[in-house]
């Protein structure tokens, strides 16, 4: 996508409502991209909490550097929520171009905002080179049931998973039903981080989706439903669970992390992340013990797909697309989804590769036993909404 490109695509968005299909109908020169992205540099919001995560963006950088003569600079952001302000203060200043924020690691309520308000470029990422590789039986043409229209360039999987230690926990916890009664036999022994966290605020969703009587209900947006009646088995869930929780539902750790900690230290039985891989890293990393393992409700856990995407007033676009194509490169996933580096799983489908790129992308990719069936997520209205209400219930106890 050459600036001249770039600039026809916000021309035609200020004569029509959605600019998507007509962007989608305008080609790109790849040629052109790599031409004018050499020299640039790309600013990439990105979370910067999680270590292995950095370590791999240096050497994400290293690599568009020598490869496409690109540097990056990661930003790293603690709320992505402060870059979607930013981004919208920047527009509605006046600011339509040399915006700062070039790349953005973004999914869920926060790219549903962005493109709600027609920030983001539009059209594409289907074009990227790499895009022939991905696995389209992922959900990478919608972001929590939003169509993203190529405004957002997959980058990797993710799927909640438990993670037990058979010291404490000798099988797996695998229906709501099962998870209560070990906490009615082992009381102290569980707990979930504190919403608003985005993986606190997951556990909530799963369990809404797993004790609803209709789960597609919950493609909806809750105030386009009877959102009380339908989260009822929830709440009453939850009023339960709590007493029987780590301090009795009273404290909750704040984060995946200390419930890591937590987990390690043998003062809670189990732990909660959103990446499937991300036991075997922490084992490899000596911060967790061997004995963890990891699991799921026998029906199905919670997965969604992450995404890099362009802000519309993005200063460097044409080198935010080449970052973006190498981030979805067979090298670059093959490497992202080791978990001695970072074991974030990849979406890209092996069998479209050859050779040696498609051993290494399986070699690092989970093993089918291991897995258990994804859900989609519901409406990303939902998250907001559980937040607000578990606050109420819950946030003064």
């Amino acid at each position: 996508m050459t600036k001249v490109w770039k600039k026809g695509l916000l021309a035609t968005a200020c004569l029509v409502t959605s600019m998507a299909a007509t962007a989608q109908n305008t080609a790109i020169n790849w040629d052109d991209v790599l031409q004018h992205a050499k020299g640039e540099t790309v600013y990439f919001n990105a979370w910067g909490g999680n270590e292995a995560t950095n370590q791999y963006l240096v050497w994400a950088a290293e690599q568009v550097q020598d490869q496409y003569g690109v540097t990056l600079e990661v930003v790293p952001i603690s709320d992505i929520k402060d870059t979607i302000r930013r981004i919208e203060t920047e527009v509605a200043a006046g600011k339509a171009d040399n915006g700062s924020v070039d790349l953005v690691w973004i999914n869920g309520e926060n790219f549903a905002a962005l493109k709600k308000q027609g920030l983001l470029l539009e059209g594409w990422a289907q074009q990227l080179p790499n895009w022939q590789y991905v696995d389209l039986s992922k959900p990478v043409e919608k972001d929590f049931s939003l169509p993203t229209d190529g405004a957002e360039a997959p980058w990797g999987g993710a799927q909640l998973t438990f993670i037990g230690n058979r010291d404490t926990l000798a099988e797996p916890l695998t229906s709501p039903q099962a998870l209560l009664a070990y906490a009615q036999d082992h009381q102290g022994m569980l707990s979930y981080p504190r919403p608003p966290d985005f993986t606190g605020t997951t556990f909530l969703k799963q369990l809404m989706l797993s004790l609803a009587e209709d789960p597609a209900a919950f493609e909806q947006a809750p105030q386009d439903t009877d959102a009380e009646a339908l989260t009822a088995p929830l709440w009453a869930y939850l009023d339960q669970l709590h007493p029987l929780l780590w301090r009795e539902g009273k404290a909750f750790p704040t984060s995946p992390s200390e419930m890591d900690r937590m987990l390690g230290d043998g003062e809670l039985a189990m732990s909660i992340t959103f990446n499937p891989l991300h036991a075997q890293n922490q084992v490899q990393s000596g911060k967790l013990p061997e004995s963890v393992y990891t699991f799921g409700f026998a029906d199905g856990m919670i997965g969604n797909v992450h995404f890099v995407a362009i802000p519309r007033n993005a200063s460097n676009a044409d080198g935010a697309m080449v970052v973006a194509n190498f981030l979805l490169s067979p090298q670059a996933q093959a490497h992202k989804a080791d978990v001695s580096v970072w074991g974030d799983p990849t979406v890209l489908d092996a069998n479209k590769l050859e050779g040696g790129e498609q051993a290494a992308l399986k070699a690092a990719s989970p093993s089918e036993a291991s897995q258990v069936p994804v859900i989609s997520e519901p409406n990303a209205a939902w998250m907001d909404w559980l937040r607000e209400q578990w606050t109420q219930r819950y946030g003064a106890s």
